[in-house]
């Protein structure tokens, strides 16, 4: 035997030594990587000498998505949000690192060229509680370049809130979509927001009780800014039964360009009407928190607009229409 070809067995027959693993690029951990592929010693496909498997990403393979996933929560800020350490359980037959999020099936196995499911890291975890953080310190506003004055001058009218309140069955959808009609025809540009609409939706998800309602106000009083903020007479409908949280509704609009319109008509015609029978069923014990019946409506002391009944009947919404609109004309927000 000539002495390369013996040189070559003698290094062939050595035991395989410790491999140097490269940094990850975005862990304070290490892997092993080979040409921009990710090399995993310990898959069982690996060959008697330590050549391994390479795969395209680590989550291809279990063992490297394992490691990234602890690289990466070793590194998260989502450290700090107070999540529990993740503490993956113990493989008994093959003593390998498994982990189990919700449904999914445990990873202990390579899947070769399959694709497998990505396992769920701390970033996801963190990305979820941060919807859920009622508070932030570390937001900022910015400012664009077009504001609400320069909307304003291309709509040639200026933006504010009608609020519409009062008990059920008072007439403020009838008032509101009345009203948005009337502005249309003047070429006036409206939208309005009513209360049962918005439960369809963005409120779809709070109730009746006394803390729900304050939310279902906030959630409308943000919005209404913002479409006010656009140059627009946003005209919200809602029984809004508590004073301060249509006060707070207004200092959202500190310019005045808040209009509180109070439909005053008596609980006795607003039973007497019932349009929507929720009086009936609010009597007989079927509806609990019914505003007038077993929860209070606080009626408002400094309006802009009030509307009364008169000789026991609701006034024509033509009639309500052309009150408003005279204040939104003499006001200066129907022109620039």
């Amino acid at each position: 035997m000539d002495a390369p070809r013996a040189a070559r067995l003698a290094v062939a027959a050595r035991p395989p030594g410790p491999r140097a693993p490269a940094r990850f690029p975005f862990a304070s951990s290490t892997a092993p990587r080979r040409e921009g592929r990710w090399w995993c010693a310990r898959d069982p496909r690996a060959d008697s000498r330590g050549g391994g498997s390479t795969f395209p990403s680590p989550g291809r393979c279990s063992r490297l998505a394992l490691a990234l996933a602890h690289a990466h929560r070793n590194r998260s800020p989502a450290a700090n949000l107070g999540l529990p350490p993740h503490r993956p359980a113990r493989s008994p037959a093959a003593g390998i690192a498994t982990r189990v999020t919700g449904d999914r099936p445990p990873l202990v196995e390579c899947a070769g060229d399959r694709p497998i499911q990505e396992p769920a890291g701390v970033e996801e975890k963190a990305s979820t509680m941060s919807s859920t953080v009622p508070k932030s310190s570390n937001i900022f506003w910015h400012d664009c370049a077009v504001g609400k004055a320069d909307r304003q001058k291309l709509l040639k009218q200026k933006g504010c809130v009608v609020w519409i309140t009062g008990l059920s069955g008072s007439g403020k959808s009838t008032l509101a979509c009345t009203l948005g009609r009337e502005l249309h025809t003047k070429g006036k540009l409206a939208y309005v927001l009513d209360g049962d609409n918005l439960r369809h939706g963005l409120n779809k998800d709070l109730g009746f009780k006394a803390e729900d309602r304050v939310e279902n106000i906030r959630r409308v009083g943000e919005v209404a800014k913002l479409f006010a903020d656009a140059g627009l007479v946003c005209i919200a409908s809602l029984i809004s039964p508590y004073r301060r949280d249509r006060e707070a509704c207004r200092a959202l609009l500190s310019d005045g360009s808040f209009i509180e319109v109070f439909l005053n008509m008596s609980l006795e015609l607003c039973e007497a009407r019932d349009p929507k029978g929720l009086y009936k069923l609010a009597r007989a014990g079927k509806i609990k928190g019914f505003t007038g019946i077993d929860d209070p409506y606080e009626a408002p002391l400094n309006c802009e607009i009030e509307i009364k009944e008169v000789d026991g009947v609701c006034p024509a919404p033509s009639d309500m229409v052309g009150q408003v609109v005279t204040y939104l004309e003499e006001k200066g927000f129907l022109h620039e």
